[in-house]
């Protein structure tokens, strides 16, 4: 027979996360629905952050060149979150981590270069 009791520690994990999460989601919900903040008025409907109406639909399209350099700064932001572990402990894996990141710094410059001559980093 299997002992159940070693998954107690697990199942409390579970509860108790699940308490939390249940918590977080509709204590705020609970909160605002008290305090009158689910009820609508024409000053909590007016433009808040810029000041005046907005010039089109909130819906409109971007630029697909705007998603380009999203992309290119997240993957770049990558590459500096990669660098600093691999910088600490470079002196313990030795010749074989360093061109290991050697290999994945060339490719993120070629695709860098590729980004560039295919005008990706070009703004209007």
């Amino acid at each position: 027979m299997v002992d159940l009791s070693q998954y107690l520690p697990i199942l409390l994990f579970l509860g108790v996360a699940l308490v939390l999460s249940s918590v977080f989601v509709f204590a705020p919900m609970a909160v605002s629905r008290l305090t009158g903040a689910h009820k609508p008025d024409p000053e909590k409907l007016s433009e808040y952050e810029c000041g005046f109406p907005a010039f089109e639909d909130s819906r409109s399209q971007f630029d697909v060149r705007f998603y380009l350099v999203a992309i290119l700064f997240i993957i770049f932001d990558l590459e500096a979150a990669f660098l600093f572990p691999w910088a600490v402990s470079l002196d313990e894996i030795g010749w074989t981590g360093w061109a290991a990141m050697m290999i994945f710094l060339g490719e993120l410059v070629l695709g860098l270069v590729y980004a560039w001559k295919k005008g990706a980093l070009e703004w209007e």
